[in-house]
């Protein structure tokens, strides 16, 4: 199995044996929410199907770790088997705020049922909720472990590095992480650092203009669905978290444009559906996995994950499917 070379900042480690040594390659029920197919070809093919799983925040409660594996199960199940699952950021229910013990014991349960359930390769990309101890006061974290902060996720994930690329089947893949320190301690915002801004720059300038791209990156790069947020009144004004997506969407999106090669950009963090198209440039953000954080249904969308089929000729096609699961608490949800 080739996933081809990693670029320089990618190769500080090795892909997962897991990963990478894993065989690769009916919709049972279960909504599907079309995004997009576009410059289709008659002459098209298929050359990759990639599953888009995010916001799996597993946790020993709310039988998450029964919810993770249904959906890999179901993902697994279709009858046109996906090639290659991207995890999406939020892998496990939180390890911000949480101590060693708690953030152990939630990595433990996110292996477990990666080693009972995966029969096909996975990468991820990192989200603020798998960063460890950065809430110094409520993880009892110091800053001086040698885990500390986004270590402990990457091992985890047996990703190369934080912020990564690789090819397969033609298509060239980048994981972006976009979780940095915020304005306040013990908090976090959505932006590129100074360093793998330049790398995205000569990363985009060093991949052949006919080969697509791929980004995904955990908090959306830009989404309209914060504007959907309420507001007290017809006149009032409101703002955006720095937080809920990225602070630098202008100047990524202008840096994207310049390639026509980026075909799509994938995100999560939102728990919610939506595509938006600037400048040339496609955003899809998905739903959880999770929902509502395993108590149900979130603002109308069900737990679920996304399926793209990528094409030789750059084009792609976008679907959300729910995978029917039931919450434990949902009927406490909607209280």
């Amino acid at each position: 199995m080739n996933f081809g070379s990693t670029t320089k900042a990618a190769s500080r480690g090795g892909f997962s044996r897991r990963n990478f040594l894993a065989a690769t390659t009916g919709l049972a029920g279960g909504l599907i929410l079309p995004h997009t197919s576009f410059a289709v070809s008659s002459e098209r093919q298929r050359v990759l199907r990639v599953a888009h799983l995010t916001d799996v925040h597993v946790q020993p409660e709310l039988r998450a770790d029964n919810g993770m594996a249904a959906c890999l199960q179901h993902v697994q199940g279709r009858k046109q088997k996906p090639d290659l699952i991207l995890f999406g950021g939020d892998q496990v229910m939180d390890a911000f705020e949480q101590t060693r013990d708690r953030t152990k014991l939630q990595w433990d349960l996110w292996s477990k049922v990666l080693k009972s359930e995966i029969s096909i390769p996975t990468m991820a990309c990192i989200g603020n909720h798998d960063i460890w101890g950065w809430n110094k006061a409520k993880s009892q974290a110091t800053g001086s472990e040698v885990d500390f902060g986004k270590l402990w996720a990457v091992e985890s994930l047996g990703i190369p590095h934080r912020y990564y690329s690789f090819a397969k089947a033609g298509w060239h893949f980048i994981a972006l992480d976009g979780i940095q320190p915020g304005a306040k301690p013990d908090n976090y915002a959505a932006y590129l650092d100074e360093e793998q801004f330049d790398w995205l720059n000569r990363e985009l300038a060093a991949v052949p203009k006919q080969t697509p791209i791929l980004i995904w990156s955990h908090v959306p790069i830009v989404s309209a669905i914060p504007m959907l947020k309420k507001r007290p009144g017809p006149t009032a004004e409101t703002t955006i978290s720095s937080g809920t997506c990225h602070t630098d969407g202008g100047a990524i999106i202008n840096l994207l444009a310049k390639y026509p090669n980026v075909k799509l950009c994938l995100s999560g963090h939102l728990h919610q559906v939506d595509h938006v198209q600037i400048k040339g440039v496609n955003f899809h953000c998905n739903g959880a996995v999770s929902g509502n954080w395993w108590r149900g249904i979130y603002e109308g969308f069900g737990e679920g994950y996304a399926i793209v089929d990528l094409f030789n000729d750059g084009s792609y096609k976008c679907e959300y499917v729910t995978y029917g699961w039931h919450a434990e608490n949902a009927e406490e949800a909607k209280k």
